[in-house]
């Protein structure tokens, strides 16, 4: 007997707001009375008091795609209009297209490439944008379009103004995946959406070049990585993920640097699984991970 159920007919849910009583029950008895099977749900509040709510619901509706204009409508009105909270209401089939920035080291790019193309994060790459040269061979073996956009400290509105050209309207997601470049305020206002970076553990104390020579110099013991939203503010932006090891005197510089190397591959792509699975909820300078 072949299954009805198939993968259209996925859909997420993420509710955050101000807490109060009947939110859970709320969010249930709209997706009951339009035909929706709740097959997975994470909530959370900040404080049972005047906190603040999150919740995230995955569901099974039959003919979703069809349905979602009238689902929609239901939670407007009890959502938005009475309860005064946010939503997003997303197809789990749709991929999430996810342009990944790249300067001149190749883990954290490789990385996110081959788990793509193994199934393992749901999301698409329409393009990879480098201010170097360098990589474009590598990232054209994955089948994938690469942009050489080089940036100049003269000539930098134009290098962005370049990037946005490529990247307004074709993406969900911006990764910096080791672009060794600060983002302007006004790129990240005008993309306008999401841009996740990863940058090793040991900001702020071994800042600019040679942090790991610095760090072995310094007697370090852990070495680590955090992948953060990007803001204006330098490195401040709401984290992710972040993760660590254990390291000792007999590891040399480089045995650090590559141990680190490591660390940067998995801490962002777990943050870029959950970011496209919607597992995670921006709330002020922190997040809510389900």
């Amino acid at each position: 007997m072949t299954s009805s159920i198939v993968a259209e007919d996925y859909g997420r849910l993420i509710v955050q707001g101000a807490d109060r009583p009947g939110i859970v029950s709320a969010v249930s008895a709209i997706l009951a009375g339009h035909g929706a099977n709740v097959v997975a749900l994470d909530q959370s509040t900040s404080d049972p008091a005047g906190g603040r709510f999150f919740q995230r619901t995955v569901f099974h509706l039959p003919d979703l795609p069809s349905k979602l204009p009238a689902l929609g409508e239901a939670l407007d009105a009890k959502l938005v209009d009475e309860l005064g909270l946010t939503y997003r209401l997303v197809e789990a089939r749709r991929h999430k297209r996810v342009a990944i920035l790249v300067s001149k080291m190749d883990h954290c790019l490789l990385d996110l490439l081959w788990r793509q193309r193994r199934g393992e994060l749901r999301m698409t790459v329409p393009m990879v944008i480098s201010n170097h040269p360098d990589l474009g061979d590598d990232v054209r073996q994955f089948g994938i379009p690469f942009f050489h956009v080089p940036v100049e400290k003269e000539r930098k509105a134009e290098a962005e103004k370049e990037q946005l050209n490529l990247l307004k309207g074709n993406v969900d997601l911006v990764v910096l995946a080791r672009y060794m470049q600060i983002l302007s305020g006004g790129f990240l206002d005008e993309l306008g959406v999401p841009v996740i970076n990863i940058h090793h553990s040991f900001l702020p104390a071994f800042m600019g070049a040679g942090p790991y020579q610095r760090a072995k110099e310094r007697g370090v013991k852990l070495v680590g990585a955090t992948a953060h939203y990007v803001t204006e503010d330098l490195d401040e932006g709401p984290i992710i993920e972040q993760d660590v090891i254990r390291v000792s005197h007999r590891e040399s510089a480089r045995d650090l640097q590559r141990r680190g190397a490591d660390v940067e591959r998995l801490v962002l792509s777990r943050a870029v699984s959950w970011h496209c699975d919607d597992r995670v909820i921006r709330d002020g300078n922190t997040t809510v991970v389900f």
